[in-house]
């Protein structure tokens, strides 16, 4: 058989990006009003959304830090598969 053998596998998301998406806003407005909770400030709107675009920024790197080693284990996963049929087949 091949070594180059090609076949589309549908497997399902991780990670629902709509929902990450909708987090990352919360989690963003969540931080910036606990910061003027304890600070007892109120930030200008200019800077509460500068803030914002710098946090939403910052957890999206995240989120595709995640993703590339979510592709890392399923990569690791299919290779675990074909090493382990391969010794299955070597011990008949």
């Amino acid at each position: 058989m091949s070594e180059n053998f090609d076949q589309n596998i549908n497997l399902k998301a991780a990670v629902d990006l709509d929902v990450v998406g909708e987090n990352i806003l919360d989690i963003a407005d969540f931080a910036i009003e606990k910061y003027e909770y304890r600070n007892d400030t109120k930030l200008s709107p200019e800077m509460r959304e500068a803030a914002a675009t710098a946090i939403r920024e910052s957890l999206w790197k995240l989120v595709e830090a995640f993703k590339i080693r979510r592709k890392r284990v399923l990569q690791r996963m299919f290779d675990m598969a074909d090493e382990t049929l391969q010794e299955t087949l070597d011990a008949e």
